[in-house]
């Protein structure tokens, strides 16, 4: 034997929304990383052939996740290139926080749609291609779905978002009983992030200055600092693997403690 060790994901074929930035990207470096061949999918598509460039065997996809028809393109080249799906990582999504008498119906609605729709779209239209490549192969299927701690824990400032969120976790539950009962082979799971260093904190930082933003928001954190990209994706990556192949349902919170409090 050569001693070297298989890849917690070797032989699995994942998708990755939001992929150019934080949280995707990280994830998708990871999966790599660890044996997976990765489809990197944004709507920023610039931003995500950079990334797939600098990843070994990765492709780029254009995709504007509140579009059933582009949800259907890109799941086609995902089985084009590939020739299947095991993994799908639903964390395109964006932020808003602002008083609720403040947000605008097309605020909220947009948030939704990037949120929680893009989500809905990905688990349904997904389902038929993973299912397939389970049967064919001997690795099970996961999706996992990138919601927040804010779909848990409220704020005053933060409606749509914190109702997107919650509606995620629940959603991921629902597909995951759906899909157990259908015998697919597939689990479904949520990841609820804290406060983590990405793009997504951009308008805090040019408020407060990075320092400042930081510090601001890590005193709310029981261990006492914001989380780093590779937090939340060694969680995506647990649950992609088939070392988390009993756990489907579930939340798991990668939050610094904030939840217990």
């Amino acid at each position: 034997m050569s001693g070297q060790r298989a890849g917690r994901v070797a032989g699995k074929i994942a998708l990755v929304t939001g992929g150019a930035q934080g949280l995707g990207e990280a994830s998708a470096r990871v999966l790599a990383r660890e044996g997976a061949r990765v489809a990197v999918g944004d709507v920023n598509i610039e931003g995500a052939r950079k990334v797939a460039a600098s990843i070994p065997g990765a492709i780029a996809i254009a995709h504007d996740v509140t579009q059933e028809s582009q949800w259907q393109a890109a799941l086609a080249e995902v089985e084009r290139e590939f020739g299947g799906l095991h993994v799908l990582v639903n964390n395109a999504g964006i932020g808003l926080t602002k008083d609720l008498e403040d947000v605008t119906l097309e605020e909220w609605r947009r948030v939704h749609a990037i949120d929680l729709d893009g989500v809905f779209l990905g688990c349904k239209l997904s389902l038929p291609l993973m299912a397939r490549t389970v049967r064919a192969t001997a690795l099970g299927g996961s999706i996992v779905n990138i919601s927040s701690i804010s779909g848990i824990i409220a704020g005053h400032n933060m409606a749509a978002y914190n109702s997107a969120k919650a509606a995620v976790r629940h959603l991921s539950k629902s597909v995951a009983l759906y899909c157990a009962r259908k015998g697919y082979g597939i689990r479904s799971n949520s990841v609820h992030p804290v406060f983590i260093a990405t793009p997504i904190l951009d308008g805090l930082v040019a408020r407060y200055g990075k320092d400042e933003a930081y510090a601001k928001l890590a005193r709310q954190v029981p261990l006492g600092r914001i989380g780093e990209p590779d937090d939340i994706a060694y969680a995506v990556l647990y649950l992609a693997s088939d070392e988390s192949k009993f756990v489907t349902g579930a939340e798991l919170k990668v939050d610094g403690g904030i939840s217990a409090m």
